[in-house]
Parts: C-alpha cells; structure tokens; sequence
C-alpha cells in the first residue's frame, strides 16, 4: 500500500506540472492546487475575483476571508492562490538546511509540493511588486510543526526577495469581511439578470433621490420598487451591485446591509452604469 502511495505522489506530481499548475497571471493562472483535489470538510470554496476575472481556489474559510480583503483592494493587481514553491530540489535543501521533515503525501515518502496561500502583485508607488502571503488560524502558530513548514516557506521567498507575510484572523477586520462577503455576488451585472442597463440606470436614479436616507437599506429599496412597478427585491439588487462596482462608494469600516442605513461617502451623478 506504501508503495502504490508513493506511485501515486509521483504521479499527481508529474500531472499537475503537465498542466501547467502554478504558471501564469491574472486569468490565465492556474493554481497548484484546486478545491476537489483536498479534503476541506466542507471549508473550501471557489469565488469569482474582479481583479483576475477567474474563479478562484480557497482552501478555507479564513483564506475566503483574506481574499475577499485582497480582491477589494484597489492596490492589488493580481491574486495567485496555492502558489507552488518550486522547484522541489529548493525546498528539499531548504529543509534539509533547517533540520526539519519536509512535507510528504499522506501516507507516502514522496515529498510535496509546497505552496503559499496567495502570492499577490500590489501597486507601490510608480512600482508593482509581488509579495507572498501565509495565511493561519491565530492558535495554529504555537504549533511546533506549522512554525517549521512556515520556516520553509519564508526563507524560500527570503532568497528570492520577495516580501511575505503571515495573516490571521486578527489582520482581517471582521466588519469589511461581513460586508464583502454582501456583496461579493453581485460584483458584475450578471447577478441582475434579467435587468437591463437601462433597467439599472433608472434604479439607480430612483434610489439616489431618496439618498441619504437614515431608513434601513431594505426600506430605501422598497420605495424604489413601488416607485417604479418592481418585483420585491429588484432595487435591493441593484443598490449591491452599485457598492460591489463602485459606482457608489461607501464606508465599508461600518456595518452595510439591508438592515443597516447606507453610510456613502459621495452621492455620485446618475450618468450611466457600466455593463462591467
């Protein structure tokens, strides 16, 4: 049974460098590692991201979180998950240098491709630079293993110069994730079909003569569709896809929500809204 794992470990190697895992940028990357290929215990999640313009892989609830943080943030250009630390002779030296196990298949000696939850490209100035993120449950990091593969990973992008950065939950603001997670699903227009554009730009009209408004979202949208002869619900839609695009900007450090009052930070002109 050893033996066939490690057959195995070998093989699922070889195939995802077939593929091509690991290589590319924005929507062309493809990460080393995907949802259906680890067990999650039903933590594990594929997202669409607006700054790739693919779907992405994420291992868990946390890295859901961290994502949605990075995808909303207009520094960052480009967003690649289970990033693989390759080539695999590095990381074998590496450990090798350090004293420690390197990781292997469960079950198997083969060693393991190893990767970092997200390597990101982010505007610095007039530069872009990339820089590496590990993200881990706070209580995880007094654990002697995970500080050892943690030890790997940050003296592999140490010898590459490469920034890298441990996450927890305590790095991610708790109001921004509730929010996003809001509005995440309706982040382009396809979430409104069967609106048109012309359909959301007199939603949008409707809605801004009744902004600011101390009402609860939900009430605003509710006179929207009176106003206007819409299904329940309609104008409620249309008002996430205006904070997911931008088109209306809002303070997302307070709580947004159908049950809250919108908090904008400008009431921007009704001149369109673009099909993005």
């Amino acid at each position: 049974m050893a033996k066939r794992k490690r057959q195995d470990g070998c093989v699922t190697t070889e195939r995802r460098l077939n593929e091509g895992r690991g290589n590319g940028r924005g929507k062309d990357y493809k990460p080393w590692l995907r949802v259906q290929d680890v067990p999650s215990q039903g933590l594990a999640s594929r997202a669409p991201g607006s700054t790739t313009g693919r779907e992405h892989h994420l291992l868990s609830n946390l890295e859901y979180n961290c994502f949605l943080v990075l995808d909303w943030d207009e520094s960052v250009v480009d967003i690649r998950e289970q990033y693989p630390l390759l080539p695999l002779e590095e990381t074998l030296t590496l450990a090798e240098e350090i004293g420690i196990r390197h990781p292997t298949y469960p079950g198997s000696e083969d060693p393991v491709v190893c990767t970092t939850d997200f390597l990101i490209s982010i505007r610095r100035g007039s530069r872009v630079v990339d820089e590496a993120i590990a993200v881990k449950p706070f209580q995880k990091l007094g654990g002697m293993r995970v500080l050892e593969k943690l030890e790997l990973e940050r003296r592999y992008w140490e010898k590459r110069n490469t920034p890298w950065h441990i996450v927890t939950e305590r790095e991610i603001p708790l109001t921004l994730v509730e929010n996003l997670k809001w509005l995440h699903p309706y982040q382009n227009m396809h979430a409104l079909s069967p609106l048109t554009i012309d359909d959301v730009t007199r939603i949008r009209a409707c809605l801004e003569r009744c902004l600011p408004s101390t009402e609860v979202l939900s009430r605003v949208a509710q006179k929207g569709d009176d106003r206007l002869g819409l299904t329940p619900g309609a104008s409620l839609s249309v008002a996430r896809y205006l904070l997911a695009a931008r088109v209306w900007r809002a303070d997302l450090s307070w709580p947004i929500g159908a049950d809250h009052p919108l908090r904008l930070l400008d009431m921007p002109y009704s001149s369109g809204v673009s099909a993005s």
